[in-house]
């Protein structure tokens, strides 16, 4: 089970555990700019490994699928900074900007994880966010936007070529749905970000779904995870904890309740 602290500020999230390590499926729903402040962070993005230690620091692009695994090190528990651009925020700092600055030639980045060379930038950014760890002042709404600025520049500094992901608006194009969903089932998404991620609008994705299910949606996914669930634990010597949050459960015991449920035995038979 994930025991992460997540402390939200808007758009920049503080996390922090002691105890042990953790590790999740994760859908990047928007780009972040996440700093490891003390412990270590593994990011795995289709076989690809990435590993930030104390003081590294990572650009994740949006809607792509990742392994997340985090962790104590050096004696410290972990902690990370993370900055979080929704669309509308670049779409205005796009608006704003100098286009001049942009390459005409710049190529879209070929990872969805791109670990960045810390500069004085980096440094500055999060560094100036750690107090608020611990204190019980929230940074005002105008600092927050000023770090969203920064970020955004960090992440221009780090590498031009970026500004292919950071500024593209255009519009998904609409997949069909059981193939997303039967490849990520396993992410906790709620229905609205399903249909924005198969390109469709809420009430065009519920009327798309009705025509291949009669189960609602979320329903469709618990019983997708329960049979996803049961095929590996009978193809093999799996662990029972391993295979619950591998199919998106978040809970053991819930997990295995539900299982017995829908198969009659306990997942440990």
């Amino acid at each position: 089970m994930d025991d992460t602290k997540i402390i939200n500020y808007s758009n920049v999230f503080l996390s922090c555990f002691s105890d042990g390590g953790t590790k999740h499926a994760r859908m990047a729903k928007e780009h972040y700019l996440s700093y490891v402040y003390a412990g270590e962070m593994q990011l795995e993005e289709r076989g690809r490994r990435v590993r930030l230690c104390k003081g590294e620091c990572a650009f994740i692009c949006k809607d792509n699928r990742i392994q997340i695994s985090k962790m104590p090190a050096g004696g410290e528990q972990f902690k990370s900074i993370t900055l979080s651009f929704p669309r509308v925020f670049l779409r205005e700092f796009y608006d704003a900007m100098d286009k001049s600055l942009l390459p005409a030639d710049a190529r879209h980045p070929q990872s969805s994880v791109n670990k960045l060379v810390i500069g004085p930038d980096i440094i500055s950014l999060f560094e100036s966010m750690t107090p608020y760890f611990d204190s019980p002042v929230e940074p005002t709404p105008e600092l927050i936007r000023l770090k969203m600025y920064e970020g955004v520049y960090c992440i221009l500094n780090a590498d031009i070529n970026f500004c292919t992901v950071l500024f593209d608006f255009s519009e998904p194009w609409r997949i069909d749905i059981l193939d997303y969903l039967n490849e990520n089932y396993m992410y906790d998404l709620s229905v609205g970000e399903i249909a924005n991620f198969t390109g469709r609008s809420l009430a065009t994705f519920k009327r798309d779904f009705r025509k291949v299910s009669s189960l609602p949606p979320q329903k469709w996914i618990m019983r997708k995870r329960l049979q996803e669930a049961h095929d590996r634990l009978c193809s093999g010597n799996r662990k029972v904890s391993d295979v619950c949050y591998e199919v998106g459960f978040k809970s053991l015991s819930h997990f295995s309740r539900l299982y017995k449920e829908t198969f009659g035995d306990a997942p440990s038979k």
